[in-house]
This record gives C-alpha cells, structure tokens and sequence, in this order.
C-alpha cells in the first residue's frame, strides 16, 4: 500500500508537548480561565511517554502545520500520494471544488507544473485579498452563481468536458488509484516537480478531486504519517494513543484510525466536528472505508469491515457549537494566549477546537491513562479572512502584545 511514490520526500514532522498547569487567581479570567501553557519542543517520546507523571499535565501536537509555509498539513498529507499518481498518467489538469483550503491547492499544483481550476461559489470580490488573491495568482478561478453550485456533481462534470475539449477525456481519481496497484513504479525515486509542459500536445486529461481531497487516495498520505509516528523512538505501538483532530470534511480522522487498525495500534481517534452533522460525517466514513477495502491488495480490509460496522471514528461537537466558518467571541484572545505561550498558532475556525479537546482529554488522562495527541492540521492562514468580516474580535491586537 505504502510502496509507492510520494509527493513530500520524507514523512518526518516535529512532535512537541504542551504542558498544561493551573495559574494564579488573577489569571481566571482569561480565555481557558486559570490554565496556563508552555511548550517542550524536545520531549521524550518513546517509552519514556509511558512512565507516569502525576504531577504535570500534558497532551501532545504532531506539527504538520510547520510542513510547507502556505499549504495546510492536512492538504499536504492528503495530495501527497495523489500528485505521483495523477503525473504517472500524464494529467496535468485538476478540477477542485472546495469552500475553503483551496489556495493550498492551487500552491501545491503549481510546485509540480501541474493547472489547477477551481470553482468557487458567488461572486467575485471588487478586490481579491487573502486565498482569493493567492488562489488566482497561482490557479484558474471561476466564480459559480449560487444557483448552480447546488447541483455540484453536475456542474463539476460539465466544467471538466469544458476544460478537456472534443479530443480529451475526464478521468475518476479512483479509477487512477486502482490501476496504481497493477502499475506500480515505486522503484523510481520521489519525483516532486515534473515538466509544466509535458502533455501540452498530447490528449488533454482532467481529473476531478472531490472537496477536502475526501477520496481513498487522499488516505495514502495519512496512513503514512501514522506509520512514521508509530516508530519506537516516537510514539511506538505499544503506548495506548488518544488522537484528537479537527474534522472539516473528516477525510483525515479516517485515514488516521484506519492506519491504526491497519497497523495494530492502541489508538482511539476523536474528530471534532466542525462543518457537518453527524450523520454526514458517518456517510463519509462509510464511504472511504468502502472505497479503501474495495481494493484487494489490502490484506486486513476484512478486519476493518468488521471494526467499522459500529463505526471507527469517535465523532463529537466542539465545545460551542456553530455554523462551520463563524468565530465567538473570545476565541482570539484564546488563539492569542496559545501562541504567545507555546508558539502554536490555532484559529478559530479549525483547531483551536482540537486545542480544547486535547485539554480536556489531558486533564481526564492525567492520572497515566492513554497519552492524548492532537494533530495540527493548519488552516492558520484563515486567521487572515477572519479578521476581515470579525474586525471587533480583532481589535484588541491592535493594544500590543499581552
């Protein structure tokens, strides 16, 4: 499964651990009321993470937001065995529909010479900022009316004939997917970037990628980081594991606790929902595991059938629950205080919901139960569109640092 080329040359990413204590009174008014954070970016892991500390609180953060300066470790991860994949067919055309995170697509196409489109829904600012303005700088940005964006499946195959013309063809990334296991060159070193122009004159082929990269594809990349992490000198496979993460589509959380069936590991995973209901999140679930054990070449696909009937991601509400995409007040003070004690960036939108429940989970686990570890997934950039639409919340950076 994992013997394949990848887009990121390596799977390494930092581990750090954040030690949770209670402060003095005159901090109980702040955004976690007396709870203070430091940051230990050289913990030890391994089995030390196993001997008992009564005394200190902790919980730990797998950095995948530090992987690439614009684009989101979850987006890395989850293209990183998708762009291999796609270049060994010659493709060197990507249709994305996605309501956010687009920008790092867009990014990540144009590092391998590959065209990005995206379709966006409503209109076009009169001034691109933020991920409008980065996403048309390095993509193809068409602005979708509303109306039509409500057919998705159908406008998407439109859009994509209308990028291949009469001679090129729409290809299904899993059907790319399936044929990578009878054609496999992983003998090849990792190639990243690859020639813009090759295929220029050749027939023109479109693949369309679904919204968060939710395929089993986007999967490969994800069970490679478990399979980094469960190494002995890092979290091993004997350490009981809680895995916290935030869940925009909830395309990770699965391949996180898939990786650990697959693997044997004593972890849980709890994803915090964040821009669906549970059912929806249970559907999507449902649907990758199918995908995923629809290919033969996985052995244990009958074990994770079996797991998977009762479900294997523990779905809950972040603490204030919202319409996905609002902020409440007081959350960037709260992403203010984390950052300026641990040097962890979260945002309201996204991690910061992973933050609470790792916290919580900790402080649950404190006694020397299970070792809680969040994964950043990134998304830090939206800080910037936040601050656009919620300027009150963000008026109190204006007095300087705390």
């Amino acid at each position: 499964m994992l013997n394949r080329k990848w887009t990121l040359m390596r799977p390494d990413t930092k581990v750090h651990q954040i030690m949770v204590s209670e402060g003095q009174i005159e901090h109980q008014g702040g955004p976690f009321g007396n709870i203070l954070f430091s940051n230990n970016p050289h913990p030890f892991l391994s089995e030390r993470m196993m001997e008992k500390n009564h005394n200190q609180t902790s919980f730990y953060v797998v950095r995948d937001d530090l992987l690439h300066p614009l684009v989101n470790g979850n987006k890395a991860r989850k293209l990183d065995g998708l762009f291999p994949l796609v270049q060994d067919h010659s493709v060197i055309n990507l249709l994305w529909l996605n309501p956010v995170n687009y920008m790092q697509f867009t990014v990540s196409c144009t590092e391998r010479g590959l065209k990005s489109h995206l379709l966006l829904r409503g209109e076009q600012p009169e001034i691109l900022t933020g991920y409008n303005q980065i996403s048309t700088l390095y993509g193809n940005v068409t602005y979708v009316p509303r109306s039509l964006y409500t057919k998705r499946e159908e406008m998407l195959t439109r859009h994509a004939h209308l990028i291949a013309g009469n001679c090129g063809s729409v290809l299904l990334l899993n059907d790319l997917f399936e044929s990578s296991f009878t054609n496999n060159s992983s003998g090849e070193p990792n190639s990243p970037q690859m020639d813009g122009h090759r295929g220029s004159y050749a027939t023109k082929k479109v693949v369309i990628v679904n919204e968060g990269a939710g395929d089993a594809v986007g999967l490969l990349g994800v069970i490679g980081l478990v399979q980094y992490l469960s190494q002995s000198h890092l979290l091993g496979k004997e350490q009981a594991c809680k895995i916290v993460v935030d869940a925009g589509t909830g395309t990770t959380a699965v391949g996180l606790v898939l990786a650990a069936i697959c693997l044997g590991l004593p972890w849980e995973v709890t994803a915090v929902m964040l821009a669906d209901t549970i059912d929806g999140y249970k559907r999507l679930e449902e649907r990758l595991i199918s995908q995923f054990c629809g290919f033969p070449v996985f052995s244990l696909s009958d074990q994770v059938l079996v797991r998977a009937r009762g479900g294997i991601v523990c779905w809950v509400n972040r603490r204030h629950p919202r319409k996905f995409g609002n902020a409440l007040k007081g959350e960037v003070e709260a992403c203010l205080q984390v950052a300026q004690q641990t040097s962890v960036l979260v945002d309201p939108m996204y991690t910061l919901a992973a933050w609470e429940l790792a916290i919580k989970l900790s402080q649950e686990e404190a006694d020397g139960g299970a070792k809680v570890v969040m994964v950043h997934t990134g998304g830090t950039l939206g800080m910037f569109g936040l601050a656009q639409r919620y300027k009150s919340f963000f008026q109190m950076l204006n007095n300087g640092p705390a």
